[in-house]
């Protein structure tokens, strides 16, 4: 087991896997969440898993919960809606300009055609930071949308899901993008070469719909 986080209890934060992290047991970046009050937040902070030490960081620009956050191809971290249908989006960068050890801050990201939460982020094999489906005012959303930071002016559809789903997993591979569980135990995998989703055969077992699980890629060495 882990120890406890010196930050108290966060609920439903995003996590965003630190890979150089010098830790024995590793560190993550955790982006807003909700406390043990259940007050919605803006903190972020480095963990180190094998003490539980929270190392705070500049605060988000938006309280967030429930909101989709990856790690872009140069280092950043940019992070798109949240609890209560947020369009908003912010990147975590160094400021322009500054020095080279000068302190990250957020910076305002153009918004979101669709205010979500509870969608899921990945990125692209082109550095597109892509928002999937979640849930909107009008209810659960198939929709999916993109943004290459720095670049776009407005964030660009990207084909609907076949199935629209919220607080489900994904993960980009190659030029594909699968999506798994929600409120459904149905499966599929986006198709950049191909800019469309594909149903797989393969649902979750017993059908069974899994809600707020995580996911990560494992590389396989079978047997000789």
């Amino acid at each position: 087991s882990l120890p406890p986080l010196s930050c108290g209890g966060i609920a439903d934060a995003a996590a965003i896997v630190v890979e150089e992290s010098t830790s024995a047991a590793g560190q993550v970046l955790l982006l807003g969440g909700f406390d043990e009050q259940g007050v919605a937040l803006s903190t972020v902070h480095l963990v180190d898993l094998a003490t539980g030490v929270c190392m705070p960081q500049a605060a988000l620009l938006d309280d967030r919960l429930f909101s989709a956050a990856v790690r872009i191809p140069d280092g950043r971290v940019a992070c798109a809606g949240g609890y209560g249908a947020l369009a908003s989006a912010e990147v975590w960068g160094p400021p322009a300009g500054g020095a080279s050890n000068a302190a990250w801050t957020w910076t305002q990201l153009p918004a979101m055609s669709v205010g979500r939460y509870g969608s899921c982020g990945c990125v692209m094999s082109d550095g597109r930071f892509a928002v999937l489906g979640g849930r909107s005012t009008g209810g659960f959303t198939s929709s999916c949308e993109a943004l290459m930071v720095d670049r776009d002016e407005h964030w660009h559809s990207l084909p609907p899901m076949h199935h629209a789903r919220s607080v489900f997993t994904c993960a980009a591979v190659g030029r594909c993008i699968f999506v798994v569980g929600g409120d459904t135990a149905s499966t599929e995998v986006y198709d950049e070469a191909l800019n469309r989703w594909i149903r797989l055969r393969c649902d979750l077992p017993g059908d069974r719909s899994l809600e707020a699980m995580g996911s990560a890629l494992s590389t396989l060495n079978p047997k000789p």
